[in-house]
């Protein structure tokens, strides 16, 4: 059985977690997807916008200069103003040492965009995302006594790692004690009992 908070770690938007847990259990990792694919077209522009609110930009490795990770953050910046959200990309098929050169491309394009065809690009992007995000989920459960996998949430990525939906998980920030603090998969970090 899908776990609902390994959902909700997959989607910002409360509309595809309820679809998602409504039809469980899922027996195969491409009834997952699919399932997931169809939530993803049947969102509506709120759910998408709940969706792309939940997300957060999160640095990429430091596999460049310091000029292209400078033009990158204001990029990222410029879209953030234009389009009121985070920039998302899936980044899972791409080699890390391509994810830096990749984004910047993606983003220079992207910030011609319009509103209405940004959403169209940000939505597809997100539900492969989700899709990237799900395959990890399933990689790391375990398969129950009925045959079913048991998606609960995977192992907090070592950081300063890639997972596997290309995203990087930054390390605690600098002069921190890591100690009592979680990151929470979505750029931020939280130390357990605070909101």
């Amino acid at each position: 059985m899908v776990a609902e908070a390994a959902l909700r770690s997959c989607c910002g938007s409360r509309r595809w977690v309820r679809r998602m847990t409504a039809h469980r259990p899922y027996p195969t990792l491409e009834t997952l997807l699919a399932a997931a694919d169809e939530a993803a077209y049947d969102l509506t522009p709120a759910d998408l916008a709940e969706a792309l609110a939940a997300e957060v930009t999160t640095a990429l490795a430091d596999r460049g200069n310091l000029v292209a990770h400078t033009a990158l953050r204001a990029a990222h910046a410029a879209y953030e103003a234009k389009f009121q959200h985070a920039f998302v990309i899936d980044l899972s098929a791409a080699e890390p040492a391509e994810a830096l050169d990749l984004t910047l491309v993606s983003l220079r394009q992207r910030l011609g965009h319009e509103k209405d065809e940004e959403t169209v690009v940000a939505a597809e992007q997100l539900r492969r995302i989700c899709r990237a995000r799900l395959r990890r989920l399933a990689a790391a459960a375990d398969l129950t006594a009925e045959g079913h996998r048991d998606l609960r949430f995977p192992p907090d990525p070592a950081p300063g790692s890639l997972d596997s939906a290309g995203s990087l998980t930054p390390a605690p920030p600098r002069g921190t004690e890591p100690t009592g603090r979680r990151y929470d998969g979505r750029g931020r970090w939280t130390v357990p009992g605070r909101a």
